[in-house]
C-alpha cells in the first residue's frame, strides 16, 4: 500500500483530499473509488474528511472547481477585460485555452463524464451549468461584441458557439478511443477557428 501523498498545513488540507480525489477518479473513475481510499490518499481519516466533504459527489463537485471552473473563471475575466478586438481574442487566449483541453486534467473530467455520465446524471448537470453553459456564454458575448463594433457580420455563430467547442470535444474523445492513431489536434483547432472566422469576418 502505498504512502499518503498529501501531508501538510491543517489548511492545506480541501485542497489535499481534492487532488488526492482527483488521483482516485482519474484510476479508478467515479463509481469505484471509496471515499476511504480517497482519505488514505490525502492522509486523513474518513470521518476527519467528512468535516469537509459530505458525499463523494461533493468531492467530485470540488474537483471539477478546482480542475476545470477556475481555468473557465480565468477565461471568461480575461473576456471582460480584454481591451482586444473579438478576432485577436479568439485566435489568441480562446485558441491557446483549447488547444490545451487534450492534455490537461480537464480531459481527464470530460472522459469520467462521458463513460459515467448516464448513471450520474446530476453530476453532468452540474458540469453543464458551472462549465459548459458559462464557456458558451462567453464566447458568445464575444462574437456579439465582434458584431457592435463592426468585425463581423451577424450569423448563426451568434447562437452556435457550439461550433468553437465542438474540436475541443472531438480532440478529447478522439484521443479516448483512438489514441493509436492520433492527428495534430491544434492544427485541428486552429482550422477550425479560421474557417469560422473566415465565414463571419466583414
Amino acid at each position: 500500500m502505498s504512502e499518503p501523498r498529501y501531508q501538510r498545513r491543517k489548511q492545506d488540507r480541501p485542497q489535499e483530499i481534492t487532488a488526492a480525489a482527483f488521483d482516485a477518479f482519474a484510476e479508478n473513475g467515479y463509481a469505484a473509488t471509496r471515499v476511504e481510499e480517497v482519505a488514505r490518499r490525502a492522509g486523513v481519516s474518513k470521518g476527519l474528511m467528512y468535516l469537509y466533504f459530505k458525499t463523494k459527489e461533493e468531492l467530485f463537485k470540488a474537483v471539477v472547481k478546482s480542475v476545470v471552473v477556475r481555468r473557465v473563471d480565468a477565461l471568461i475575466d480575461t473576456v471582460e477585460g480584454t481591451e482586444m478586438s473579438s478576432e485577436a481574442f479568439i485566435r489568441g487566449p480562446v485558441l491557446d485555452f483549447m488547444k490545451r483541453i487534450p492534455d490537461s486534467p480537464v480531459a481527464v473530467v470530460i472522459r469520467l463524464l462521458i463513460s459515467e455520465g448516464q448513471r450520474y446524471p446530476d453530476l453532468v448537470d452540474y458540469y453543464y451549468e458551472n462549465v459548459v453553459s458559462r464557456g458558451l456564454a462567453a464566447i458568445t458575448r464575444l462574437v456579439e461584441r465582434g458584431v457592435e463594433r463592426g468585425e463581423f457580420k451577424p450569423s448563426a455563430v451568434t447562437d452556435l458557439p457550439h461550433l468553437f467547442v465542438a474540436p475541443v470535444v472531438l480532440s478529447v474523445i478522439w484521443r479516448i478511443l483512438f489514441s493509436k492513431n492520433s492527428f495534430d489536434t491544434d492544427r485541428f483547432m486552429e482550422t477550425q477557428i479560421n474557417l469560422i472566422l473566415t465565414q463571419i469576418k466583414t
